[in-house]
């Protein structure tokens, strides 16, 4: 356990003005406050604030920032007040430590949803001070390194969030050591057999593999010394979450693997140094064609500086050789903290405020996406993707998404560019809109001001801005389109009771009624309420001639949770209450006609939601299902499974294997103890390695937790490699 002197003592050597007593006090005031809390393992829960502020003082963070990871958990889990804070320690520390007890103290009626708005509020605190975030993470690592005290079930749930939105925050922010403890200590959580399996092969061979690395770093550290070089050569082994991801993407064995040992120089000198180390070691070792990174002459978005290469080794093998300067490492190291100043509660760049920007990105993200789901999907997205380099007309570097079109192009020059685009040109020559844009390509947008976005581009679209400003653009195309159909449905039913549109908008009877019964909305929203039903223009007309008739539905419920079904429904339910046949209630009501989305597949205990569907009752999608982003909003209705009626849905998984007697048996066997029947069965062989067994299963299975179970269970088959549900 970190003790206080072990904590000023590392804050003393890169902050000599620390104020130790004040310090002091933060320790002791945690301290008394947490007295009596244990954690699960059964340790004073003092050592959790402490092992944070440890993790903190790696990034060399400031006095006020320690000083809140000290007591970022007091005002959640105490009964210690921001006043209180503020009077000891002072507002910069009070406004930290109250940024994130925010974002904890939400409720959530999901898992996902939680997961989503806690994103969003930690961007809005972090839109304030960063600093915010990186106690976040900080916290977020020890909770990591404790997570084995948890039940299964919440280790599994904590490691997952951590791999979607942790790993690649750290990662986009450059602090690469964190990100790779975090990737490493979630893959171990979510895949222990493969983790096991991995780490007792690869330990196999560590005798051996050290002694090679001592002798590389000498070769290495010899020849630079030669040519006037001062440096340091570091050597390791490939973290194993990084090994599997490769193992997974390329479909290979262990054995297979060549580069799982890595080398990093770090050069004391100058840009050209790094050059001339890169020119010794190709001379010493041949380089791998294609697998040049030059990052020094185009950086990563969040700043990273180095290069990468990997050459063939003396007993053809592969190595990856990192070569960068002590300052690129330092960034590498610190990531954004190592570009910030703390002045007086105040954060500032260091220069070169550019390299950020993707962070207020970020930002005005969060302030235009409403759907707190939309937006996880969106940041997930661009959190921190492969990188490709492209060029404009005027050479101008552009950085985008690996697999990025010129739509994503489009939308990278301006939004209004994105939007009026009919066409592309790439080295020159015309290209679909749909092909992918590869490094170096330069890049040329044809615009029309008569061209809108269409639907289709979802289908190619890659970045986050280009997919939000489609979906916004069809989603109000659709209800201008909605609007208009309404207006004439009015129109005719006003015309049939002697009555014109332009007379009842002119008298305000319309206007009275949206007010009065239509929970005051506006007239066009009346409008489109009428082309989807949920309004008959009849009963609205008889209300505005005077007359007796059946009042329309409270809308004003279906605007915030869709809990009115539309009348055209209520003709397909039954008379009696009773179970679903399909298992899904709408609107609390069973047998309305629905239809599952092919494009997502739900099972029960997949969160779902409900979108009206002309002459097909309603269609379920998953919340998480990419197509509803492009759906229409007012068409939403509430759904949810029907806990009593257990219907059992085809699915289909796809499990990959090495191609070996007896492992269809084996998985099927593993199929049938789950009590899954298999609906049918398809098995390939690759011809082109003889080595992997495709097989894709169609399963009938009653909800989502089964179907998991059970692919837990083939994942466990020795021989399996993967394991995936296949959907749409």
């Amino acid at each position: 356990m970190l003790r206080f002197n072990d904590i000023a003592d590392r804050l003393i050597e890169y902050n000599p003005q620390v104020d130790l007593e004040r310090l002091q006090r933060a320790y002791v005031f945690t301290a008394k406050v947490h007295d009596g809390q244990e954690r699960l393992s059964g340790e004073p829960y003092l050592i959790h604030p402490l092992e944070v502020a440890g993790i903190l003082l790696d990034l060399h963070v400031d006095e006020d920032t320690i000083i809140a990871g000290l007591l970022h958990d007091t005002l959640e889990d105490t009964l210690t007040t921001r006043e209180e804070i503020e009077r000891l320690f002072g507002p910069s520390v009070a406004f930290l430590v109250e940024g994130l007890t925010k974002i904890a103290r939400i409720e959530f009626k999901s898992a996902r949803e939680q997961q989503a708005e806690n994103f969003r509020k930690m961007l809005i605190a972090m839109s304030e001070d960063i600093r915010i975030l990186m106690i976040k993470l900080a916290d977020r690592l020890h909770n990591m390194r404790t997570i084995v005290h948890m039940k299964e079930e919440s280790r599994r749930r904590i490691a997952q969030e951590t791999m979607d939105i942790y790993v690649p925050l750290a990662h986009r922010l450059g602090v690469y050591w964190m990100k790779q403890e975090l990737e490493d200590l979630s893959f171990r959580t979510l895949e222990p057999e493969v983790a096991k399996e991995l780490e007792a092969r690869l330990l196999i061979s560590r005798d051996e593999r050290e002694v090679y690395i001592e002798d590389v770093i000498g070769i290495i550290s010899a020849r630079l010394a030669d040519i006037g070089l001062r440096c340091e050569v570091q050597g390791r082994v490939k973290d194993i979450s990084s090994i599997h991801a490769k193992m997974k993407s390329q479909d290979l064995e262990l054995e297979q693997i060549y580069d799982t040992i890595g080398f990093r120089i770090v050069i004391d000198g100058g840009i050209g140094d790094c050059y001339a180390a890169l020119g010794q070691i190709h001379s010493v070792w041949p380089p791998v064609p294609g697998r040049f990174k030059d990052y020094i002459a185009l950086p990563k978005p969040n700043g990273y500086r180095s290069l990468h290469t990997t050459v063939i080794g003396e007993y053809g093998e592969r190595m990856e050789v990192q070569i960068r300067t002590v300052e690129m490492h330092r960034d590498a190291e610190l990531g954004i903290a190592a570009h910030w100043k703390y002045k007086e509660g105040r954060l500032e760049a260091d220069g070169d405020d550019s390299k950020f920007d993707w962070l207020r990105q970020l930002v005005e993200w969060q302030k235009e996406i409403s759907d707190p789901h939309e937006f996880l999907d969106a940041v997930k997205l661009d959190l921190f993707p492969n990188e490709v380099f492209v060029f404009t007309p005027t050479g101008e570097v552009i950085n985008l998404a690996s697999g990025s079109t010129p739509i994503d192009f489009a939308y990278a020059i301006h939004s209004e560019v994105g939007s009026h685009c009919v066409g592309a040109k790439v080295n020159g020559r015309l290209v679909p809109l749909r092909q992918r844009l590869k490094d170096g390509d330069t890049v040329e947008i044809i615009t029309s001001s008569s061209q809108s976005p269409r639907k289709d581009w979802l289908e190619f679209a890659v970045s986050s801005k280009a997919r939000n400003h489609i979906r916004h653009a069809i989603r109000q195309a659709g209800k201008e389109r909605a609007v208009a159909l309404g207006r004439d449905i009015l129109g005719r039913e006003l015309r049939r009771n002697d009555l014109t549109l332009a007379g009842v908008l002119e008298d305000g009877r319309l206007q009275r009624y949206a007010d009065a019964e239509f929970g005051g909305r506006t007239i066009d929203e009346l409008f489109a309420a009428i082309s989807y039903g949920k309004i008959a223009a009849s009963v609205l007309v008889r209300k505005l001639a005077g007359g007796e008739g059946k009042a329309p539905p409270d809308l004003s419920a279906v605007a915030s949770a869709a809990n009115v079904v539309p009348k055209r429904l209520r003709r397909l339910f039954k008379r009696e209450r009773r179970r679903s046949t399909s298992g899904v209630r709408v609107s609390g009501t069973p047998d309305v006609l629905v239809r599952f989305a092919g494009c997502c597949e739900p099972l029960p205990g997949d969160e779902i939601i409900g979108f009206v569907t002309r002459g097909r009752g309603v269609t379920i999608h998953t919340k998480g299902c990419a197509r509803v982003f492009t759906l229409d909003p007012e068409r939403k209705i509430a759904v949810e499974w029907d806990d009593e009626a257990k219907v059992a849905r085809a699915i289909a998984i796809r499990v990959l294997s090495r191609d070996e007697p007896g492992m269809l048996a084996k998985i099927t066997n593993t199929i049938s103890a789950a009590g899954i029947n298999i609906g049918s069965a398809k098995v390939s062989v690759d011809e082109t390695t003889g080595r992997t067994a495709e097989q894709t299963f169609e399963l009938w299975v009653p909800d989502a937790r089964t179907l998991a179970g059970v692919m837990r269970e083939i994942r466990k088959v020795k021989g399996v490699r993967s394991v995936e549900r296949i959907r749409g």
